[in-house]
């Protein structure tokens, strides 16, 4: 077959057959282009939501400390209604020895 054809008609099928494979690398590099932008803008997109998840979770670890403030916290309401409790108690017999009525 190669006998049969002149250069100019070899050369002619060289320089299609080669701007096909360019045009084909092209569009291949264009397509590879465009999926790292993507894969770029979800990356992005990841990394923004990260840290807004971040920010509303930074202060998570304090909870054990608040929780033990609120058992301290709970403690002292606890006393505090008792020796109210007894006052009210040391009022009302106080009342009740001078005669006075409520």
């Amino acid at each position: 077959m190669l006998n049969n054809m002149d250069t100019m008609t070899l050369w002619s099928y060289s320089l299609i057959a080669g701007a096909v494979v360019i045009l084909i690398v092209a569009a291949l590099l264009i397509m590879l282009i465009t999926a790292a932008r993507r894969v770029d803008k979800h990356a992005a997109d990841i990394w923004v939501a990260g840290k807004h998840i971040a920010g509303n979770t930074v202060s998570i670890w304090m909870l054990s400390t608040t929780n033990k403030v609120a058992g301290e916290i709970l403690e002292t309401a606890g006393s505090i209604n008792s020796r109210a409790a007894s006052i009210d108690d040391k009022i009302s017999m106080l009342a009740n020895a001078l005669g006075v009525r409520k």
